[in-house]
């Protein structure tokens, strides 16, 4: 294998061991970038950029939904939601932030920065789940959208929905998630900006109009539930966070090397926090007087309900853009995702794998459910646990690199150097599947109970954090994984010192 530069930069891919970069950079208005590490030149993202990126993925209607769970399902209380509201981010999106830092080390994004820890043919396998796993999320969000058109047709028209109606604002919404996730990042972080400053400001707007008009008295006499059920509310809202953490690097792999990593944890926690803390409190505040708003079949529809018609269809029509932006985010990663599994087709291309799919399953879940609350929660803890266990051996990886090999990324022969034993690190992939199974073992959903789901963890709704502690303690005793190391980046120590620290172990 050729030797590694001395300057610590990614090394360029040749001819030979994998497809030539494209030319067009971010800088253009259709990104065609695809696995390919980014180059040092095209690096000029900054960090304050992450903040309106995730803002942008919470824009969901489905927070206030989930808030009203917290208080009708887990019987929680108004500060008991509080404190679910701020843990959950910090946790969820804390994880976000520690995997982002992947990105700019490597340049590429976390499905094929992956395949240096479990290896060419191994990545296939946490790849696939990952994969299949965002077709539910992006069929939830497409279904989300769907219904605020449908809610704000019916407030400004009266047209009630049916059948056709549903197929039509179905094709309308991922016909434009298509098109803003296949323009690529620049288009996700100017839309991201402008709908922040928008949704921000209408939030704004629903809140005072629900402290104005909200019975206080009967908010703040709910009597308190359970530990456990506030525990297991963190869990839930910090799923959706936590389905993001393998897409991290995905955005901030056009940051320089010199990024701060304490500032990119920090713009995406804040980011996120923002708005699940207000959305899944006014959520809450509105369940008190709307008990059965957490157990509609359609989600959106009571926002018409509880607020006059010139907040509420503004505040959908905005939202709507919210959920457009959080499946564009989800399918422009799930094109690099897919990309990592050997469809070979461009980027934009690949995402249209994941459109049709939201379109098909989007219809289903409208039409033939008859529990949408239901089905999304099963989904969201099911979802925890499937990305649980790839976090705890990546994130463990993290602290013992501090820099990729590019060609290797890219060369899927016996060439590569993270081909290991057969194209497969048996350490990260034994320790995968064993916290996949400890996961599902503790968890238990509408369909489905782990033997192991009644005990102190099941019981608390944390499947996902064993999934998670078992991978990474797993990795991390295992023998370690026989490969050459790509060098270290000359800033690295600089920028962080506790992990380059870790990273002195690397293999």
């Amino acid at each position: 294998m050729p030797a590694e530069p001395a300057d610590g930069a990614i090394r360029t891919p040749n001819a030979a061991s994998a497809p030539t970069p494209a030319e067009p950079s971010v800088e253009t208005s259709v990104e065609t970038r695809g696995l390919e590490p980014v180059p040092e030149g095209e690096r000029t993202g900054r960090v304050r950029e992450l903040v309106p990126t995730w803002v942008a993925a919470n824009i969901s209607v489905l927070l206030l939904t989930m808030g009203a769970g917290l208080v009708i399902f887990n019987k929680l209380n108004i500060w008991q939601v509080l404190v679910v509201a701020i843990a959950a981010p910090v946790v969820s999106y804390g994880l976000v932030g520690l995997i982002s830092i992947a990105g700019k080390r490597g340049g590429a994004p976390g499905m094929a920065l992956s395949r240096a820890v479990f290896g060419q043919r191994g990545n296939l396998f946490p790849g696939a789940l990952i994969w299949v796993a965002r077709w539910g999320w992006e069929t939830i969000n497409a279904v989300s959208g769907a219904f605020a058109m449908l809610t704000v047709l019916d407030l400004l028209f009266g047209v009630r929905k049916n059948t056709a109606l549903i197929v039509v604002t179905l094709v309308l919404f991922v016909g434009c998630t298509f098109l803003v996730s296949g323009l690529g990042i620049s288009a996700l972080r100017v839309c991201s900006t402008w709908s922040t400053y928008l949704f921000g400001a209408f939030s704004v707007l629903v809140l005072g109009y629900l402290v104005v008009e909200s019975d206080w008295s009967a908010v703040f006499d709910k009597p308190a539930g359970s530990t456990a059920m506030m525990i297991a509310g963190i869990g839930t809202i910090a799923a959706g966070g936590i389905s993001w953490v393998p897409s991290g690097p995905d955005f901030t792999r056009y940051l320089p090397r010199t990024a701060s990593a304490k500032g990119m944890v920090g713009a995406t926690i804040g980011g996120a926090a923002v708005v699940v803390i207000p959305m899944v409190l006014m959520g809450a505040v509105m369940a008190v007087g709307t008990p059965d708003l957490a157990t509609a079949q359609d989600p959106v529809s009571f926002i018409g309900n509880l607020l006059p018609a010139w907040i509420a269809v503004p505040y959908l029509l905005i939202a709507l853009v919210g959920m457009l932006l959080i499946n564009s985010m989800s399918m422009y990663s799930a094109g690099f995702t897919a990309q990592t599994l050997g469809i070979k087709v461009p980027r934009a291309a690949a995402v249209s794998v994941n459109a049709v799919i939201s379109l098909v399953f989007g219809f289903l879940l409208m039409v033939v459910a008859t529990s949408f609350f239901g089905s999304f929660i099963s989904f969201l803890t099911l979802l925890a646990v499937a990305f649980s266990a790839w976090i705890g051996v990546f994130g463990v990886d993290m602290l013992r690199r501090t820099s990729y090999d590019g060609a290797a990324l890219l060369d899927t022969t016996r060439t590569s150097a993270y081909w290991y034993r057969g194209g497969y690190a048996w350490q990260a992939m034994t320790a995968w599947g064993a916290a996949l199974a400890v996961g599902l073992l503790f968890t238990k959903v509408d369909w489905f109970g782990g033997p192991l789901a009644g005990t102190w963890i099941g019981r608390n709704g944390l499947g996902w954090a064993a999934g998670i502690v078992t991978s990474g303690l797993l990795y991390a005793v295992l023998p370690r994984t026989a490969a050459p190391a790509a060098p270290a980046a000359p800033d690295a120590a600089a920028e962080e010192p506790g992990l380059a620290a870790a990273g002195s172990l690397s293999n």
